[in-house]
């Protein structure tokens, strides 16, 4: 587990799913005055540079990021998501990438709490270094699964938790769904962003189907899926063929901000003529 380095993938078209969903929650979040807590149970180091030999050495920002970067057509969630990056870019080109945390960093104010937690030593010391100056945060070291529940209910009740993990051990399908039953259990009402590979493997193919069962048991305000498919496994049957977010307790406007944003995102960064989408909620 923690030999994984998310510098390797940052960037590609799974990252670009992933934050434009957790930049538009966060909007809305921040659309009311009361205070809220994101928490990331795998924070990583915070942001990543595309020019480093990690980032090199598949250049999977190329097919992902870079894709969008100079576009001027953008719909307006991407186009919002890419000046994100571009504001972790100041002098205008494309050299780094902002993970998770610094996405959050860009968007939340001085009030809302970020608490992250990320237990590979050399991102977690890079990512408390990025963060040491900003209020109400906390940068553990400690195992986000396991510290979820002394998160939840937060002082303001208005919660967002980010779930990413690495998915390289089996064990990680079962612990975010673990993770998401109890964490319902504790605060019904959190927002919980689950982000998940799509493999040619029954862990993956099958997570989607055991999330909505754990919402529709109780969130209070129903699930929303995305799944962005861009590329065909190779002759053995492996790679990673797109990704999924699966949100419980969606904010309303979130399914019609995505579905501006998918067949631009199937044009743009679908490596065969097979790329696809999909989108589907349940509300209560």
């Amino acid at each position: 587990m923690l030999a994984y380095r998310h510098a390797f993938h940052a960037g590609n078209h799974a990252d670009v799913l992933k934050h434009l969903v957790l930049a538009q929650v966060l909007r809305y979040m921040g659309e009311k005055d009361k205070a809220y807590t994101l928490v990331d149970t795998h924070a990583g180091a915070g942001g990543y540079s595309v020019e480093s030999r990690y980032a090199q050495k598949n250049a999977e920002y190329g097919t992902g990021i870079a894709k969008l970067y100079d576009r001027k057509d953008l719909p307006a969630p991407l186009a919002a998501y890419v000046d994100l990056v571009r504001q972790f870019n100041p002098d205008g080109q494309l050299r780094q990438y902002p993970g998770s945390p610094a996405v959050a960093h860009l968007l939340m104010r001085e009030h809302d709490r970020l608490r992250c937690y990320e237990l590979h030593p050399t991102d977690h010391r890079i990512l408390a270094s990025y963060l040491e100056s900003r209020p109400n945060t906390q940068v553990s070291d400690r195992d986000g699964f396991a510290s979820l529940k002394g998160e939840l209910p937060p002082p303001s009740r208005r919660a967002v938790v980010l779930m990413d993990p690495p998915y390289e051990i089996k064990t990680d399908y079962a612990k975010v769904l673990a993770a998401l039953r109890e964490g319902l259990q504790k605060f019904a009402e959190g927002v919980f962003l689950i982000w998940y590979p799509q493999l040619q493997l029954l862990e993956s193919s099958q997570l989607a189907q055991r999330l909505k069962a754990t919402a529709d048991a109780s969130a209070k305000k129903g699930w929303l899926h995305v799944r962005l498919t861009v590329a065909q496994a190779d002759e053995r049957g492996y790679g990673m063929l797109g990704s999924g977010m699966f949100i419980a307790n969606p904010p309303y406007t979130l399914y019609d901000e995505l579905q501006e944003c998918l067949p631009y995102l199937v044009e743009r960064l679908g490596q065969y003529d097979g790329a696809n989408f999909v989108l589907e909620q349940k509300a209560v």
